[in-house]
């Protein structure tokens, strides 16, 4: 499990990488102004409904559903089954993608009603989501490939396509020039992007045997069980979604550039739970099924624990810096061209607000799958649920004096309630919450985070006092220096309040 958690997680890192490099130039190119308020809305809307119907809700039913049947019926049985949802997805988002088309200013003005006021926003936005929704067809059959792949053990691929995504908007920004506006050429970078995805995961598919064809769909047990494991999973999910659109629509009544900062923001947040969280989930999810379809719960229980420790571990370097040197972040990375330091103070507070809940976000997924992995989604679409509408609430309450911070506050503190009951009802069921070492463990790994954030903050005040102001790159240096303390701090915290034994048993060598 080790291995397959380092390889998804380290291709993933290399899309983050890119996709850092992509808004370095996005935010050269864009800004913070109207294009940009505009471009992020058309970007977000087809990633909202992608997060509801395609990577969240449908990996949570169809993998452990394909996983089964091919631990118990065999390959053919499964691919099947791959087969039938194939073309129940394509009507579903073929009759999707015709309404909003067809309706799209009124999409625009029901998701995000605060650019209703400024034309210039509003237009642009409408325009943009024309080009960019097509996007959610093309990704949600390639994340139907990539489900199939990662429950058959090939994760490579899939955890290495959206790297595509960043390759094409990159390509399409640098040639701004070429569109109307740079809104534009970022737009047609996403809908590119989606097309070279499905090519990408589409070609593994067929050389691994699991190249995937129209059947018509049947409601034969699989098929039930896909289904009645759908309906919560996709509740559930649009229930995170929700929180997400509330940020876009209240931030679109905040002024003119809340909704970059909350997007540059959530960038840098992402990072951790896209190469931590999200590698952790998407190994863990079919690793527990198998367990459980073999009837080894102790063996699943073991797995969840030492991949809880293994996504706390690696997200602690984050945490510390989300919380302590934000601001520093925020400057090296962003401001430049036409992102100012103003700009980047304002992006720096909304990440701190995120990096309260930051760890919640990446373990969490740990949490999730023992329910999923039994086919179980109405239990965590009951905690989502419960956490997104206190995280709204909290929305509107901390918006009026917080801005976009308050938003992001929000979204900390419901990552955390949400998690808290995950917890509480598998106790509930007489599920296990990882195993006996695991408490232990926790606490021992936040005693590292106690010293990286410590260490974070010193390098940053010995680095500042160090280099005189107005060095070339100054702000650049500073960020490599207190990076070089933190993770020299990080390994001997690791290495003393760890020890050998916790890292041999969080990557398998033994506890699993």
């Amino acid at each position: 499990m080790f291995r397959n958690i380092l390889s998804v997680g380290g291709f993933t890192l290399l899309s983050r990488l890119a996709g850092f490099i992509r808004d370095v130039v996005m935010a050269a190119v864009l800004g913070a102004g109207p294009v940009a308020d505009a471009f992020f809305v058309a970007f977000r809307l087809p990633n909202h409904f992608r997060a509801i119907f395609a990577e969240g809700a449908f990996n949570a039913a169809f993998v452990p559903t394909y996983s089964r049947l091919r631990e118990q019926d065999g390959p053919q049985r499964a691919r099947h089954f791959a087969d039938e949802i194939l073309t129940a997805m394509m009507i579903v988002h073929g009759v999707l993608l015709a309404l909003v088309l067809a309706f799209t200013p009124e999409f625009v003005a029901l998701l995000a009603p605060g650019l209703a006021d400024d034309p210039e926003r509003y237009g642009l936005a409408v325009a943009l989501t024309r080009i960019t929704f097509p996007y959610l067809a093309l990704i949600s059959v390639a994340t139907l490939a990539s489900g199939a792949l990662n429950a058959s053990g090939r994760f490579a691929v899939p955890a290495a396509a959206p790297i595509l995504l960043n390759v094409c908007m990159v390509g399409t920004l640098l040639a701004a020039a070429l569109f109307p506006t740079a809104g534009h050429a970022a737009a047609w970078g996403v809908l590119i992007s989606g097309v070279a995805q499905l090519f990408a995961v589409g070609a593994d598919a067929e050389r691994s045997g699991i190249g995937l064809r129209f059947s018509r769909p049947t409601l034969d047990p699989g098929t039930r069980q896909f289904l009645k494991a759908l309906g919560p999973a996709i509740i559930g999910s649009a229930g995170i979604q929700i929180a997400l659109f509330a940020d876009t629509i209240i931030a679109t009544f905040l002024p003119a550039g809340a909704l970059s900062a909350l997007y540059y923001a959530d960038r840098i947040n992402q990072l951790p739970i896209g190469v931590v969280g999200i590698a952790v989930g998407t190994v863990l999810l079919p690793e527990m099924a198998r367990r459980l379809a073999a009837k080894d719960d102790a063996g699943a229980a073991r797995a969840q624990a030492r991949a809880v420790e293994l996504a706390a571990l690696l997200a602690i370097p984050f945490v510390a810096a989300a919380l302590v040197v934000p601001d520093l972040t925020m400057r090296a990375l962003f401001a430049r061209g036409a992102f100012t330091a103003a700009d980047a103070a304002e992006a720096a507070a909304t990440l701190q607000a995120y990096g309260v809940g930051l760890l919640s976000f990446v373990v969490v997924r740990a949490f999730i799958a023992p329910f999923h992995a039994r086919g179980d989604t109405r239990t965590p679409m009951i905690a989502s649920l419960t956490a997104v509408a206190i995280n709204v609430a909290l929305k509107f309450a901390l918006m009026g004096a917080l801005a976009q911070v308050g938003l992001a506050l929000a979204t900390a503190i419901g990552g955390w309630i949400n998690l808290g009951l995950l917890v509480v009802f598998a106790v509930r069921q007489g599920l296990p919450v990882g195993d006996e070492k695991l408490g232990g463990h926790l606490a021992r790994l936040a005693a590292v985070l106690a010293v990286v954030a410590a260490a974070l903050l010193g390098a940053q005040y010995g680095a500042d006092r160090l280099l005189a102001a107005g060095l070339w790159a100054r702000e650049e240096v500073m960020l490599g220096l207190v990076v070089a303390a933190g993770a020299l701090c990080y390994a001997l915290a690791v290495a003393s309040l760890l020890g050998r034994g916790f890292i041999a048993g969080v990557i398998g060598r033994r506890g699993l």
